[in-house]
């Protein structure tokens, strides 16, 4: 009897934590993510890998990872605006389609071995293009595939495990393949992958949005989400957080194939492993926040969060063998990811549905159009002081982002 009791108790908790698969919009959208991000994360791992074989230079990989983002700073506010006013499908359709294109550029140039590290500035760029005008409208559909808005953090959370779970198979996979077959085949994977998506996103059914009864200008409507979203003290708090632990903390994925090489004497599967073990326990937090039945004290997870991932990222700085770094990664990892979904989280649930993808826009705009300017410095800042010192800086710089905002986050008030 108590064994039936306690599997039906976990069976009940399995139930809650994966209930956002009820909606089969859901889950067209979580299959067809799930085997295209495995494809990005494998192609992020070869080009990484591949721009330190061709150039060995640390500045370089800053260089490349400052092209595929710098798009975003400039590019996502505009997608969002479009996002808020056209249908999201559609916009995420057009997006997949470029993305691929990219992909299977790469490829078909290191199959035929023309490849170039000039020729992946350009490319990078594109890709950085294709996913600026991806993300505002990918983040702020997941309120229409879920449906109901109490089960939006649920979705956020396995939308995480999703990413994460993505970056732990995609990473080992990568650095096999390169191993054996090379850079090239990956790109090939990757440009494959994107079917995936775009077939789901075909398959989908939606009922038609409410229009806007009254439609202003393109740039009325850019300048209302920016005011809207800097004219809420949450929400503006919690984008400046992410800014900051984006730009000089998550820039340390730049630097990794350096790390690997100098510090840890590893190889592109050493490189594969490690960054799958960040993806590991990233995916480990998600899950711990879809399993949670509420969002209450979201802000106080997030500060936990951010700590932790600062935390990693000093611990790993001091460590010089493999084994070692693994599972300090995956502790970064989870903190990182807790950090994400937490303000991810936070944000949609704070704003309506006809400016979602406007604040969305200025989110990613945070946490990914920071980044290249963070691959950039911390590119150049490895060059003159070192990897190791570079990447225990961005901790350092992570707990103290996290102080900061900590001590403007209200304290719960106790019961009477």
């Amino acid at each position: 009897m108590v064994g039936a009791t306690g599997t039906s108790v976990r069976f009940a908790g399995l139930k809650s934590t994966l209930r956002a698969f009820r909606y089969r919009n859901y889950r067209l959208y979580f299959g067809g993510q799930g085997i295209s991000l495995t494809g990005s994360w494998m192609q992020q791992v070869a080009m990484g890998w591949l721009v330190y074989r061709l150039t060995g230079s640390a500045f370089f990989l800053g260089l490349v990872a400052f092209f595929a983002q710098i798009p975003i700073i400039f590019l996502s506010p505009l997608a969002g605006v479009l996002a808020d006013r056209w249908d999201r499908m559609r916009i995420m359709l057009a997006a997949q389609v470029l993305a691929m294109s990219q992909a299977l550029v790469l490829a078909f140039l290191m199959l035929s071995k023309i490849i170039a590290p000039w020729q992946l500035l350009p490319l990078a760029l594109f890709l950085g293009v294709a996913n600026a005008l991806d993300a505002p409208a990918r983040h702020s559909m997941v309120v229409q595939v879920v449906e109901r808005k109490e089960d939006l953090g649920n979705a956020i959370a396995l939308n995480s495990a999703m990413f994460n779970g993505a970056r732990l198979v995609g990473p080992p996979i990568a650095g096999i393949l390169v191993g054996l077959a090379g850079e090239g085949v990956c790109f090939l994977l990757n440009g494959l992958s994107y079917l995936a998506v775009i077939f789901a996103l075909l398959a989908m059914r939606f009922a038609p949005r409410q229009k806007q009864r009254k439609v202003i200008g393109f740039w009325l409507q850019l300048r209302e989400g920016f005011a809207y979203t800097f004219g809420e003290r949450p929400i503006r708090r919690v984008i400046s957080l992410i800014a900051w632990v984006s730009m000089i903390g998550a820039s340390y994925v730049t630097l990794m194939p350096v790390y690997v090489s100098r510090v840890l004497k590893g190889g592109p599967h050493s490189l594969g492993f490690l960054l799958g073990a960040v993806g590991c326990g990233a995916l480990l937090g998600a899950l711990v926040l879809a399993s949670r039945p509420t969002t209450e004290g979201i802000e106080r997870i997030l500060v936990g969060g951010t700590l932790l991932f600062g935390l990693g990222l000093v611990a790993v700085s001091h460590v010089r063998t493999f084994w070692l770094a693994m599972p300090l990664m995956l502790f970064a990892g989870l903190g990182m990811m807790v950090q994400m979904a937490s303000a991810n989280t936070f944000i949609q649930q704070m704003v309506s549905d006809d400016k979602r993808a406007r604040v969305m826009s200025i989110y990613i705009m945070a946490s990914m159009g920071a980044m290249p300017v963070g691959s950039l410095l911390v590119g150049s800042l490895a060059s003159a002081i070192g990897v190791k010192a570079t990447i225990a800086m961005g901790g350092v710089l992570t707990l103290a982002g996290a102080v900061v905002f900590a001590l403007k986050v209200p304290a719960p008030q106790a019961e009477s």
